[in-house]
């Protein structure tokens, strides 16, 4: 009897708990990749603000724009 295999249902609800299991897994690992992207894309949306704030300063310089008071 030993050699018999498991209740049906019990196979599929282990094989569907492996599943799940694995699909956390994949999900934490996602999120702390999204984290990493976040982090780069702030640190690309600081670059540009200061480009933007450069670019205005030598724009007033060369007069090219007209100053706001």
């Amino acid at each position: 009897m030993a050699d018999e295999p498991d209740n049906n249902v019990l196979v599929m609800l282990r094989r569907t708990d492996q599943r799940t299991e694995s699909m956390a897994e994949d999900l934490r690992d996602l999120k702390v990749s999204m984290t990493a992207v976040e982090e780069g894309l702030d640190g690309v949306n600081r670059r540009i603000d200061r480009l933007d704030q450069r670019v205005e300063r030598i724009e007033r310089r060369l007069d090219l724009v007209d100053v706001q008071h």
